[in-house]
């Protein structure tokens, strides 16, 4: 078999789809030797490394407030829109234990993308030691602009991977993949506008001028990135995976809707399971 790559997407609660997606992949024993996921993807993609069935869903999918991540509490208590430290230290150590034993003894090479504030460029961390170090590579790789301050991973500022590199197929490529599985979160006919939260999360970034400037050009970027997914479906080179009903919104915390969108997710996987296999075996 051709070395086949995983690419997964992010978009916060949008990657329940994801989530779906890839606990079908578990319980059917698919797997990749190479992955690379980019904030909510990286979630799932550690989740994924470590062979947790239905941990991300879990994580994103719950009534106890005890449990949340963001909303008013959140907000009042920490200053923040997301509560970085409840998904990265609480719920590995406490509310949803993550298997790091299983996860560093993983035969899976991973790669979780963030983007240098500094620089504006995308970096891919790699880690099979310290349990405190990947937590805050994931950490660093979801947190939004604007939702939490920046993480600091040596000395450097690093924010959401989506940033510099919100579909990383080149990265794959560029380590060795001959042929990708996508996973995105957003539907088919998507193409991304600039909106005015942008303008405005680029003021507040004044500080990272390549930060900024991300921002402003992030749909441009972005729009071209699926352009070329396109085009490398049609030469065979890559098998997308996207949501076909309306997606949730990026801060959605309704557990009805997290469900569904969760559950479209798993059944599109089951759907395509001939598909997949075909692909992965030509």
């Amino acid at each position: 078999m051709k070395k086949i790559g995983l690419v997964l997407e992010g978009g916060a609660a949008r990657g329940v789809y994801t989530a779906g997606v890839l606990d079908y992949w578990m319980e059917q024993g698919i797997s990749f030797p190479y992955l690379v996921g980019v904030s909510a993807g990286a979630c799932n993609g550690l989740d994924l490394v470590s062979g947790q069935i239905g941990r991300t869903r879990d994580c994103m999918i719950h009534t106890d407030k005890k449990y949340a991540y963001t909303g008013l509490k959140v907000l009042w208590k920490k200053h923040v829109l997301m509560d970085m430290d409840m998904i990265f230290r609480h719920y590995p150590n406490k509310y949803f234990p993550f298997d790091f034993d299983a996860y560093f003894q993983s035969e899976v090479y991973d790669e979780y993308c963030c983007t240098n504030c500094l620089t504006g460029e995308a970096e891919f961390f790699h880690e099979r030691k310290s349990r405190k170090r990947l937590m805050e590579i994931g950490k660093a790789s979801c947190t939004m602009p604007g939702a939490a301050p920046a993480v600091l991973l040596e000395g450097t500022p690093y924010l959401d991977g989506g940033l510099s590199d919100s579909i990383p197929i080149q990265r794959a490529f560029d380590m060795g993949c001959e042929k990708l599985v996508v996973v995105q979160t957003r539907n088919p006919d998507f193409r991304m506008t600039l909106g005015k939260s942008a303008k405005l999360m680029g003021k507040i970034y004044r500080q990272y001028p390549m930060v900024e400037e991300l921002l402003l050009r992030r749909p441009q970027t972005y729009n071209k990135r699926l352009a070329e997914i396109r085009r490398l479906e049609k030469e065979g080179k890559i098998l997308s995976f996207r949501p076909e009903i309306p997606v949730v919104g990026r801060m959605e915390t309704d557990y009805h809707k997290l469900m569904q969108f969760y559950l479209h997710g798993y059944r599109h996987a089951q759907e395509r399971q001939k598909e997949l296999e075909d692909f992965l075996k030509d």
